[in-house]
Order: C-alpha cells, then sequence, then structure tokens
C-alpha cells in the first residue's frame, strides 16, 4: 500500500532526530564494540598496500608515462614557485634600495648589465623580470599540461579497460548470481565503481604528488626567507585537519542523504510514469503529484541545512586566511621594522603563505577521495574475486555442430537452487555454494533426436528449472544431462549452447530496429535471411505495416508493440538460430488463435528434424508432442503420448479435464505458469 503523503516539515524533523539517534548509536557501538569491528574490518577489508598493488597492476603498460608525468609535474611545480619570488626581486632589487639594482648577482651583472640606480637601469630590469616570469610560466603550464593529459588520456583508458573486464566478468557469472546482483545493480559497479577506480590516478598519485612536491618547496623557501614564519604557518596544519574532519563526518554524510533522496525521487517518478496506465486508470494522478512534490519539499529542506553548515565552514576559511594574513603582518612588518626582514621578503613571504594553504587541503581532501574511489576498487576485486559460471569445469571434447545428432539424456537429474544469504545480493558480495531443497528429483528421461517432448505440470513443479539445466545455464547437484553420450560438462559451454535456440513466455527485446533483434541470433545474417525468418514466424506481415519497417526502432524492451508482436519476433530470432536443440517456454501464450494457428505450423517446421522441449499447456500445443512428460513436485508422474496418457486417465487426464472445463482460477494454475 502506498504511503499517505506527509508535510515536509514534520518529514525533515523526523529525519533530523533519526540522524541525532544514528550518531548517538554510532558513539555508543564505539565505545562498545570497537575491538570487535576493528577485527572484522580487519578480516573484511583489503589493506591500503594490497589495494595500491592492485591498482598498479591495472596500469600495466602505462607505467612509464605516469612516472614521466610526475618528473614533468614536480619540474612546473618547482617553475611555479619562481612567482612569488618575483616580487622580493621587483621590490628589493628594482623599485627600493635594499639593496637596489647594484645588489644583483654579478653573473646577472655580466650577462645583461651593468645596472645602476638610474632610473632607466630599474625599468630595464622590470621588463627583463617581467620576460623571464612570462617564460618561466609558459614554461610551467607547458609540462603540466603535458603531464596533465597524459594521465587523463590514462584514465579513460584504465576506466574504459576496467568497465570492459567488469562487464565480461559479470557476464559470466551463473546464472542465480546475476539474479541476486541485479537489484542492487551492475550498473552501478560498471558506471560509478568503475570510473572511481580510474580517477585513482589522480586522488592517489597525481593530486597527492602535486600537492607533497609543492608543500616541500613551499617550505624550503620561507625557511630560506624566516625559519620562525614557518613555525607559524605549519600550526595551521591542525586547524586545516579539524576543517576537514568536520566535513567528513558532519557535511559528508549530509550530501550522500542528498544523494539518496534524489536517487528516490528519480526512481518514484519513472515507477510513476511506467506505470501510468494503472495511475489513470484508478485516477491517482493528483496523488502522485502530491508525493512527488512533497518528496521534492524535503530535498529543499535537506539541501538549505546542509547549505549552512557548508557555508559555515567557508565562512572559517574565509575568516582564517586575512588572520594569517594579519599575523604575518604583525610580525613581519615589525621584523622590517627592526631591519631582520626587508620588504619583499615580507611580500614574498605572505604569498607563500597563501601558496602553502592550497597543498595542505588538498592533501587533507584528496584524503577523502581516495578512501571513497579505493572501496569502489575494494567493490571491483570483490566482483573478481566471484567465481564464473563453470570456473572448475575443464571440457575435453569438441563438438562439430553438422554431426550433432541432438540426443538429450538426462540421468538420475537432481537440482536445489543455491541458498540467498544476508547480503549475499550486494554487487560485489562474494556468493555461497549452499544449496536448499532439491526442487528437482532423480529425474531419468532419454529423448531421441527429433522428438518433441511436451512439459506439463502445476507452477513451481519444475519445469523450467528443467529446460535451464538442458541449456546449461547451471549443473545439477546430481545426476548429468548428456548430449549424444557426452557428458555436458566436457563440452565448452559456448559450443553447446551455440546449438540453442529459446523462447521464453517473457519475452526480452533489445532497444533497437526490429532487423537488429531477430538478426541477434546470427551475427552475420543478411537482409534476406532476416526476412525469410519472419515470414516463417508469421511476423513478415506486421513488420511491413510498421512506419520504417524492419528498421523501426521498438523502444526499450519492445515497448511499442504488442504482446503477440513480441513474441512473434522472439519466435523469428530463435527460426533464424537454426537451432539444433530448441526450447519454447509457453512460446505462443500470447497470440489470438488465429496467429497461433499460424505459428503453429512454422514451428512444426522449425522443429522437425531438431530436438525440441515445449513448456505449455494449451491442447493445441501439447497434443503434437512426439511425447508428454507431466512433472509434479520436481518428480516426473507420467512419460507418454496424448492418446496414451488420456487413456491411463492419469494426472494428465486431470489436468488436461480442469483446462477444458476452465471455469475457475485453477484452470492457469493446474496446467502452469512455468517456474
Amino acid at each position: 500500500m502506498r504511503r499517505s503523503v506527509r508535510s515536509s516539515k514534520s518529514r525533515f524533523r523526523a529525519y533530523l532526530d533519526k540522524r541525532r539517534l544514528r550518531k548517538a548509536e554510532e558513539r555508543v557501538h564505539e565505545r562498545v564494540d570497537q575491538s570487535e569491528e576493528q577485527k572484522r574490518a580487519a578480516k573484511a577489508k583489503r589493506s591500503f598496500r594490497g589495494l595500491f598493488a592492485a591498482f598498479w597492476s591495472l596500469l600495466s603498460g602505462h607505467r612509464l608515462t605516469v612516472i614521466l608525468s610526475l618528473v614533468t609535474l614536480s619540474g612546473a611545480v618547482w617553475l611555479g614557485l619562481l612567482m612569488p619570488l618575483s616580487t622580493k626581486i621587483a621590490l628589493d632589487y628594482i623599485i627600493t634600495d635594499n639593496p637596489g639594482p647594484t645588489g644583483i648577482a654579478a653573473p646577472f651583472q655580466e650577462q645583461f648589465g651593468p645596472f645602476t640606480d638610474v632610473r632607466a637601469d630599474r625599468v630595464r630590469l622590470m621588463w627583463l623580470l617581467g620576460a623571464g616570469m612570462l617564460v618561466v610560466t609558459v614554461c610551467s603550464i607547458a609540462l603540466s599540461m603535458w603531464g596533465r593529459w597524459q594521465c587523463t588520456r590514462i584514465t579513460k583508458r584504465v576506466q574504459v579497460a576496467l568497465r570492459r573486464r567488469v562487464f565480461e566478468h559479470a557476464s559470466r557469472l551463473p546464472l542465480h548470481r546475476i539474479h541476486a546482483i541485479k537489484a542492487g545493480g551492475v550498473s552501478s559497479i560498471l558506471r560509478e565503481d568503475a570510473g572511481n577506480v580510474g580517477d585513482l590516478i589522480f586522488s592517489l598519485i597525481y593530486n597527492p604528488w602535486r600537492a607533497l612536491t609543492q608543500l616541500i618547496g613551499t617550505l624550503i623557501v620561507l625557511t630560506w626567507i624566516d625559519w620562525r614564519l614557518v613555525v607559524g604557518a605549519v600550526a595551521l596544519a591542525p586547524i586545516i585537519w579539524g576543517s576537514h574532519k568536520t566535513w567528513i563526518t558532519r557535511i559528508r554524510p549530509l550530501y550522500r542523504d542528498i544523494r539518496e533522496r534524489r536517487q528516490g525521487i528519480d526512481a518514484m517518478s519513472a515507477e510513476s510514469f511506467g506505470g501510468m496506465r494503472v495511475v489513470r486508470a484508478f485516477n491517482r494522478r493528483h496523488a502522485e503529484a502530491a508525493r512527488f512534490t512533497a518528496e521534492g519539499h524535503l530535498l529543499a529542506r535537506q539541501e538549505l541545512y546542509t547549505w549552512w553548515w557548508a557555508r559555515t565552514l567557508e565562512m572559517i576559511w574565509e575568516l582564517l586566511i586575512p588572520l594569517a594574513s594579519i599575523g604575518v603582518l604583525l610580525y613581519g612588518g615589525t621584523a622590517v621594522i627592526d631591519g631582520r626582514l626587508t620588504v619583499g621578503d615580507l611580500m614574498a613571504f605572505t604569498a607563500y603563505l597563501l601558496a602553502l594553504l592550497g597543498p595542505l587541503e588538498s592533501l587533507v581532501s584528496s584524503a577523502t577521495n581516495v578512501q571513497t574511489n579505493l572501496a569502489a576498487l575494494d567493490r571491483v576485486l570483490d566482483l573478481f574475486a566471484e567465481p564464473r559460471e563453470f570456473d572448475d569445469a575443464k571440457p575435453d571434447k569438441t563438438i562439430d555442430p553438422a554431426r550433432v545428432q541432438g540426443r538429450v539424456t538426462l540421468q538420475g537429474v537432481t537440482y536445489a537452487y543455491p541458498k540467498r544469504v544476508a547480503g549475499g545480493a550486494r554487487p560485489g558480495a562474494v556468493g555461497t555454494d549452499e544449496r536448499g531443497d532439491p526442487v528437482l528429483r532423480d529425474i531419468s528421461l532419454d529423448v531421441e533426436p527429433g522428438e518433441t517432448i511436451a512439459l506439463v505440470g502445476m507452477s513451481g513443479a519444475g519445469k523450467t528449472t528443467l529446460c535451464n539445466l538442458i541449456a546449461r545455464f547451471d549443473d545439477p547437484t546430481a545426476g548429468r544431462v548428456l548430449l549424444d553420450g557426452i557428458d555436458l560438462r566436457d563440452i565448452p559451454v559456448e559450443q553447446y549452447r551455440a546449438l540453442l535456440g529459446v523462447v521464453e513466455q517473457e519475452v526480452f527485446l533489445f532497444d533497437g530496429s526490429v532487423a537488429e533483434n531477430i538478426g541477434y541470433a546470427r551475427r552475420k545474417a543478411t537482409e534476406a535471411d532476416i526476412i525469410a525468418a519472419a515470414k516463417s514466424a508469421n511476423a513478415h506481415g506486421f513488420i511491413t505495416e510498421l512506419e520504417q519497417g524492419y528498421d523501426t526502432l521498438i523502444g526499450e524492451r519492445g515497448v511499442r508493440l504488442s504482446g503477440g508482436q513480441k513474441q512473434r519476433l522472439a519466435i523469428a530470432r530463435a527460426i533464424l538460430a537454426n537451432p539444433r536443440i530448441l526450447i519454447l517456454d509457453e512460446a505462443t501464450s500470447s497470440l489470438d488463435s488465429e496467429s497461433e494457428r499460424l505459428i503453429q505450423r512454422s514451428l512444426g517446421q522449425l522443429m522437425k528434424g531438431r530436438t525440441s522441449f515445449v513448456i505449455a499447456h494449451r491442447l493445441s500445443t501439447i497434443r503434437f508432442a512426439t511425447r508428454i512428460v507431466v512433472i509434479e513436485q520436481g518428480i516426473v508422474r507420467e512419460i507418454g503420448t496424448h492418446e496414451e496418457l488420456l487413456a491411463r486417465d492419469g494426472r494428465y487426464a486431470e489436468l488436461l479435464k480442469i483446462q477444458l472445463e476452465g471455469s475457475d482460477s485453477k484452470s492457469d494454475e493446474s496446467l502452469g505458469t512455468p517456474r
């Protein structure tokens, strides 16, 4: 039931109360369970050294370029540190007489001088200083841009390569693991985590290196000017750390809550528009608009609350910098009056002090970004640690598709689904091999090449599970499935699945054109092949009536097509695959009687000479099967032809009678929505 809309003000107060309660609980748990938490964290998390080693391995092929980028970055930083020094030179050696132009070093005097105290020499020195600073700036920018460009290029390459690895690995996970992490979304690992791992080049290497180089260089210059002022500058470090600790502990969680609220609003709006037929049918448009508005008001209150915290921190920094400048002015001004420092020294020191705050702040903020990015790397490594589908299998036999007869044999097949433990659905969480109760028990069946086997039973009987084992989406927990006498475990799974054609009840179509969806079954299918398959599936007629024919875009999951049209495209896709083994999971369920009659004729031609497994409850589909297998509670109850099973007057006859009478809700349930 959808909750009634509360005012954003009351919900915001509840949000603040919840945050205060959460902080209090965290403090209590921190005191009580600190040692246990540390043990658990040490056991569960990878060390920084291990994560850095893993990231360094991802940079294989790019390491030399990264090192060269750091070298050029160091040169750019050191050249940049000359800029504030130009202020001291201008004041002490050009503008004033402390020591004035005559105090310029002898080598420079010999090269460009001599210089005296006359105005012309002073002006010429200003031009030379400006030209020198321009050259230094250009060189610094050139070196910095080269290194930054190289690191940016490597970042994108690492992200693309890592996303490809994540996609390939995730697509080869066992099917139950893909279903388990679907709610959390592999897409978040592909998009966000893989992107954050690439950003480690900057947050872990480039930016900290620049900050450290600038920090060390600035401290050296400041020490050269006056070491006592350096002590005061270093005293700012605790203040910087304290402000960023406030950011990490108080403000960053607020931003995280805002992101979660935005995601919730996006999900709610997507759900409302996705279910617009239901919204309009029950006249709930205004209620949905009110819910959306209330969520927007609550988001605005959270954003304003966070704004005040962030502005308070900014005000502290805006006050800190003038205070530091005042301190330098008081001490340095006194030193100038006493003759211990020159005016140029004071101005240069003020400029370097402001330059010192940048790397200090950058180091602390980089520490925050590094933790976020390392957490993303940890999640990616968790995903890579998950065993892939049939990872332990060692197939030692290859098959020639042209020689495959299509005989499928099941010997004592038993199957139980893996258990889903708490946290097992989290993306990147390693799954469990623990199994639940068997859903199939000791099933033995020998299917001759070209036979059509109809699987009949109640919902949840195990029909689809059995077909999944035949398609080798998983291996039996006991027993064997054989193809032409060869255990499927001994055949490379890619070779075996190339022999399959599958049409499911819930048709999945890609967001593309009609031709692309049909041609998905065969990589090099021609236009003529696609049209022929569509004609065989009775789909050519409605396709040609679309606005762009076979080039018509059908939308996400084929949203622009009717259920029957989507089903016929799926059948055309299976026909184009030209499989040796065909699995039809209620493939004609969405068709009207006339279309079903035409499709049955096409499927009859398709299944001729092919081993076919059909899950169906329609009599028109069942009666023409070579044999009918009745499954109940994971056990084969009856096997025979339509006439033989009717003559036995057993479970099949009972199910068929219920269907033909077809008056109550047990009709559909009895013959089964396949599971």
